[in-house]
């Protein structure tokens, strides 16, 4: 039943369009069949030759067992023949047409056969000196009765003939005795073949049991269960829950963080409106200047808000790489062109590089220089990499030789809309902006004084990229 659901639930998933590799119990079950099937016929062919062997060697030596009483009762007569001095022992030799024969031959003396061949003749092979028993099959008497033959040449005492001894027995005992063994072994492996199939599909369906539980789970957070997996699960599948409730986790705080920006963009947004619909109601004369000026104040709010947002989808790919001395470098180009009587050096490792995105990384450090720029007293040091034995973040300091920010103001003007000097033009979001996008990325911004110049010392932290 569950194989069939599974087969129904492939079929859905490709009516439906969704992409996949195949099932993953059927690789398994393949690849167990396969290897089960291997080892089965390897090792039914391996257990098939030693058993056959091992019976036809028992049959072969007692084929030479008798060969070696014939040889040894064997005597030459006063008219030169061979003779036994005693009879062989196997009364089959006795029998016509028992199965069992022998038969003795030299050349230039009549064949001495066995009574059992009747008036059959053994045909030897005696072109040849056998100094060893030679044992072989032979089909002369018909494929009906099939021969195991043995033979060796022997010069007896009392005689220069060359004497062809043979013993030859039927092959349809030993035939029959390995049929038996393969039937045995045929129907064993087919049982434990069996067996070893349903022993695999039970452990794969038992072994993939936790994955269906993981997705069981996460069709029940859909539907509005429970918000995380807390099953408890083997070994190998609880990273993958652990991925998965991090990702959750992941998603929510996402979640959570839009849901900060859209309300704290409806608050920034609702005074300036409030201020323009107030205007408008009293019929204000100076309408046209109060909706300008409450607009620009709404647009940076806009602005600041589109540009953590931007942050956050662009962190979220977990791909972010950037080279700090490009950024810089590019930065520092375009500054220039607005404070072309201010002074930039850049300094540091330029191979430095940040898992920051190169857009979000030109606008945090475009703020910081900007701001070097327009406060400082005409110098401004960039160094990338100050501190080069930190393994996991690098720091850029932006320095000038202005009039720096006093300790007890330095966290304030982190605050949206805070500026300290107001004389010059600007929106006071932009500090604001570099920490909330340097936080988003897991790094940080720390205001301090600059030894060297004397100005503000402003310390980009940023995590280094893999």
């Amino acid at each position: 039943m569950g194989y069939g659901h599974h087969r129904a639930e492939v079929a859905a998933a490709s009516a439906g369009g969704r992409q996949h590799t195949g099932s993953l119990s059927r690789r398994m079950l393949l690849i167990a069949f396969a290897w089960v099937s291997f080892l089965l016929v390897g090792g039914g062919l391996a257990l098939d030759h030693t058993l056959t062997g091992l019976v036809t060697r028992n049959f072969d030596d007692q084929l030479g067992y008798m060969l070696t009483a014939m040889i040894a009762s064997a005597e030459i007569g006063p008219d030169g023949e061979v003779f036994f001095n005693r009879p062989l022992g196997d009364q089959r030799f006795l029998e016509p047409n028992s199965g069992l024969y022998w038969q003795i031959s030299g050349q230039g003396h009549d064949d001495f056969p066995s009574r059992s061949l009747w008036d059959r003749t053994l045909r030897l092979r005696g072109d040849h000196f056998d100094s060893t028993p030679h044992i072989y099959d032979s089909d002369q008497f018909g494929t009906n009765e099939k021969l195991r033959m043995i033979e060796r040449s022997v010069i007896l005492p009392g005689s220069n003939t060359l004497w062809q001894f043979s013993v030859a027995a039927s092959r349809g005992e030993l035939d029959a005795q390995i049929a038996r063994i393969r039937s045995i072994l045929i129907w064993s492996f087919l049982v434990l073949a069996m067996g070893l199939f349903i022993m695999a599909g039970l452990q794969t369906y038992y072994g993939l049991g936790p994955l269906r539980r993981v997705r069981r789970a996460i069709a029940a957070m859909r539907e509005g269960g429970a918000p995380r997996v807390d099953e408890p699960l083997p070994l190998e599948v609880q990273p993958l829950v652990q991925e998965i409730n991090a990702l959750l986790d992941h998603s929510d705080k996402q979640a959570e963080e839009a849901r900060t920006h859209a309300g704290n963009l409806a608050h920034a947004l609702k005074t300036p409106l409030t201020v323009v619909m107030n205007a408008a109601t009293a019929q204000a004369p100076d309408l046209a200047d109060t909706v300008i000026r409450e607009a620009a104040v709404m647009r940076r709010q806009v602005d600041h808000h589109l540009a953590r947002a931007r942050a956050v989808g662009r962190r979220a790919t977990g791909l972010a790489r950037a080279t700090v001395w490009e950024s810089a470098d590019a930065v520092v180009r375009a500054v220039t062109r607005l404070y072309p009587q201010v002074r930039f050096d850049l300094d540091g490792n330029g191979e430095a590089s940040v898992a920051i995105e190169r857009q979000d990384l030109d606008e945090i450090l475009g703020n910081l220089v900007e701001n070097a720029a327009k406060y400082g007293g005409g110098s401004v040091f960039i160094t990338i990499d100050a501190v080069p034995g930190d393994a996991k973040f690098c720091d850029i300091w932006v320095e000038d030789d202005g009039m720096g920010i006093p300790e007890n103001e330095r966290e304030r003007i982190f605050d949206r809309g805070a500026r300290l000097d107001t004389g010059k033009p600007g929106t006071g979001l932009g500090l604001a902006i570099v920490r909330d996008v340097a936080e988003l990325y897991g790094g940080a911004v720390v205001l301090g004084e600059s030894e060297d110049l004397g100005g503000l010392l402003t310390t980009l932290r940023l995590p280094r990229a893999k």
